[in-house]
């Protein structure tokens, strides 16, 4: 049987990578004494699929696990007995049990479904954001700048990967934002999100008050990180970027629950051509529920 579990990341453990954070709820599991189910073989470890992987230093409350048990006594007996055994940091907030599959029909892991997140990216205090000609962006300033530089056709950036560095375009990943919580879900409607700006309760919040909300591609074939969009704005305003400046909170993790089958560049075309019935974005803890 298997169940999704939705967790949050916070404090001290956003510096804790993703292996890591497997081990933990490994380890988690066998504490609190659920029946997780095993794999066979010669080494047999713990049946789970993260949805994906947070980035060393996020802070999250949409984060989702796919575990195997062999026998669920209910799901408020998973989220009890794994919160008992975590440490803080770690929050189990939601565990839903998956519909089986059908016969012949292969089961899509959290991982397989993952279309876009939900991010607040925040400005710590400390940090200031100064232009080439010297100005230092007060919260108005920002709000300002910001909308120019998302309202650009299209913002092409250097994306490194291990072997090579190409020019790509990310405007188009970017699939809505927002300055404020009602901004942003207003400019969510045409893609009907839902569940929007409910991630809040473990976002580190800063007396500067400069922040965005960013809802953006994610998985494994296009993954755009909140990181890439503020380096390309503080590029494209001669504004140094400091990588520690900004504060990255996932609030949500999405599926695409318009049609699963369409490739991503699809649904890219359907966002720039208002097609919104063919992206309709659902969060995980909604989607395959039994």
């Amino acid at each position: 049987m298997k169940v999704r579990i939705k967790f949050s990341k916070y404090g001290v453990v956003k510096f804790i990578g993703h292996l890591d954070v497997v081990r933990y709820f490994q380890k988690a599991n066998r504490r609190a004494g659920i029946d997780v189910a095993y794999s066979q073989g010669f080494n047999p470890h713990q049946i789970m699929s993260f949805a994906a992987p947070l980035g060393v230093g996020l802070t999250s409350d949409g984060e989702y696990v796919d575990v195997d048990f062999n026998i669920v006594e209910s799901e408020e007996a998973i989220v009890n007995s794994l919160n008992a055994v975590m440490n803080e940091g770690f929050a189990v907030t939601e565990a839903k049990i998956l519909k089986e599959p059908l016969p012949n029909q292969k089961r899509e892991t959290a991982m397989s479904l993952v279309a876009a997140a939900d991010y607040l990216v925040s400005l710590k205090d400390g940090y200031e954001l100064k232009t080439e000609n010297g100005q230092i962006l007060e919260k108005n300033d920002f709000n300002q700048l910001f909308a120019k530089f998302i309202d650009q056709s299209q913002i092409v950036i250097n994306k490194k990967t291990k072997k090579s560095e190409k020019e790509m375009d990310i405007r188009p990943y970017i699939f809505h934002c927002g300055i404020t919580e009602e901004d942003f879900i207003k400019s969510g409607e045409d893609l009907k999100v839902t569940n929007t700006v409910q991630g809040l309760k473990h976002a580190d919040t800063y007396a500067n008050g400069i922040r965005v909300f960013l809802c953006l591609a994610t998985g494994s074939v296009i993954n755009i990180k909140p990181e890439l969009v503020m380096e390309a704005f503080c590029e494209k305003y001669g504004i140094k970027f400091e990588t520690f400046a900004f504060q990255y909170h996932r609030m949500e993790t999405y599926a695409n629950v318009a049609d699963h089958g369409k490739t991503i560049e699809e649904m890219i075309l359907a966002v720039q051509q208002k097609e919104s019935y063919a992206l309709k974005l659902d969060s995980l803890s909604k989607v395959g529920i039994k």
